[in-house]
């Protein structure tokens, strides 16, 4: 396997002097193609700081981040923006979805903001659709489907321009525990599929579905086991 992601003395400093906040200490974390990784933590460890940071939407303040083999850290916000479209897909609690979009126009918005052409988005998001198990709700409204449904639009979008690495933060937050799991089971067959995946989550349940599990712990990785 060859890395996706490569991070050393990773830090996150918010404020300055008496005021300043150290949410990352110093995060050595290396991610290969193909893994299924759970950041867990309980609230304020740092883990979440760490997604954005992995995920192009925020930059650190020290240390060295580099993703598919290229750094990142030192990237303007236009050139962050284009490696967020490219080359990651995340996966939020709460959806956002565009509530006056269609289903399959959802899932073709990352393929329109890329140049895809309007037959190959169409194509491309009906796969999709059909992969996460909703192939006919295409045509509907967000609103016309359930929590369930509607994470797997999200995931499906997060697909949509086939990325590197598929980010999820809290993806099972919004839903009941069936739901919950069977969302779950998604993100484990995609990661068969080969697709890799890290998943955010204070649940020792959840991420006990990850192969495996890093803990961050007052801005540090506290420990790494695998699955």
């Amino acid at each position: 396997m060859t890395s996706i992601i490569e991070t050393r003395g990773l830090t996150k400093v918010f404020g300055s002097n008496g005021a300043a906040v150290h949410a990352l200490r110093g995060i050595d974390l290396t991610v290969e193609r193909g893994e299924f990784v759970a950041l867990i933590g309980p609230s304020g460890s740092g883990k979440s700081t760490l997604m954005a940071i992995l995920g192009c939407l925020d930059k650190p303040t020290a240390g060295t981040y580099a993703l598919d083999g290229e750094r990142v850290e030192r990237l303007s916000g236009r050139e962050l923006a284009g490696i967020r479209n490219d080359k990651i897909g995340f996966v939020f609690q709460q959806y956002n979805l565009l509530p006056k979009a269609s289903v399959a126009r959802n899932v073709e918005l990352p393929m329109l903001y890329a140049g895809v052409s309007r037959k190959e988005r169409r194509a491309r998001s009906l796969e999709l659709l059909e992969m996460v198990g909703i192939p006919e709700k295409a045509k509907v409204l967000p609103a016309a489907l359930s929590g369930g449904q509607r994470q797997r639009v999200a995931i499906a979008r997060s697909l949509a321009n086939r990325p590197a690495l598929l980010l999820a933060d809290e993806p099972t937050g919004a839903l009941d525990q069936k739901t919950g799991h069977e969302v779950l089971e998604l993100f484990v067959d995609l990661n068969r599929r080969g697709n890799t995946i890290i998943i955010v989550t204070h649940d020792l349940s959840i991420a006990a579905m990850a192969r495996r599990q890093v803990e961050i712990m007052d801005g540090l990785i506290k420990v790494e086991e695998a699955a």
